[in-house]
């Protein structure tokens, strides 16, 4: 963590003088047994409206600076504060929308079994670019295997998906499309 100090500062004063304040965005996020708790991330969009004042979509709102941090996860970086309060793991399932909880199929809802992680099985295969599918399998996947072992092999291979910058955003997305339930998903109603 005191390593990251000073790189933190640096993304934080970057965001101040592009964007203004605030500086980070938080957002409530389920976490192991889908408890809700408060996610802190460094801010990537700006606050544009429509002419109806509405917020315009997240691709149109996120900042050339806001891709550069979301490209090598330094938007990232204060969820070590995360980690710290015991919200979050170093290695887990990605914390997702809280609007998804009621969305998941019974085996999709298993990556809550789980504290969340800044890093996981699915970043290092694919990120934002694989299909909601594959992302839960890959979850669900690293919550039947998880050990000391696998996760100090995902850590090594995110420091190298990380400096690639490859699986950022899917096609057309800031990040991904919303997740909508699943046909799998929608069978269990």
């Amino acid at each position: 963590m005191p390593a990251l100090l000073p790189v933190s500062l640096a993304v934080g004063i970057a965001i101040w003088l592009r964007m203004g304040s605030p500086i980070l965005f938080v957002q409530e996020r389920p976490g192991a047994g889908g408890e809700l708790f408060r996610l802190v991330k460094f801010r990537t969009m700006n606050d544009s409206r429509s002419p109806d004042g509405n917020l315009l979509p997240d691709a149109d709102r996120l900042t050339r600076l806001g891709r550069v941090l979301r490209k090598f996860s330094l938007d990232e970086l204060p969820e070590f504060w995360n980690v710290l309060k015991g919200n979050m793991s170093l290695v887990g399932p990605r914390p997702l929308l809280a609007e998804y909880l009621p969305l998941y199929s019974p085996e999709q809802a298993r990556r809550h079994e789980v504290r969340p992680g800044i890093t996981g099985w699915a970043q290092i295969n694919g990120r934002n670019a694989l299909t909601w599918d594959e992302k839960f399998a890959h979850d669900v996947w690293y919550v039947d295997n998880r050990s000391l072992w696998l996760d100090i092999r995902i850590l090594a291979r995110t420091a190298r998906s990380v400096l690639g910058g490859h699986g950022v955003a899917a096609p057309g997305h800031s990040t991904m499309p919303p997740f909508k339930g699943s046909e799998r998903a929608a069978g269990k109603k």
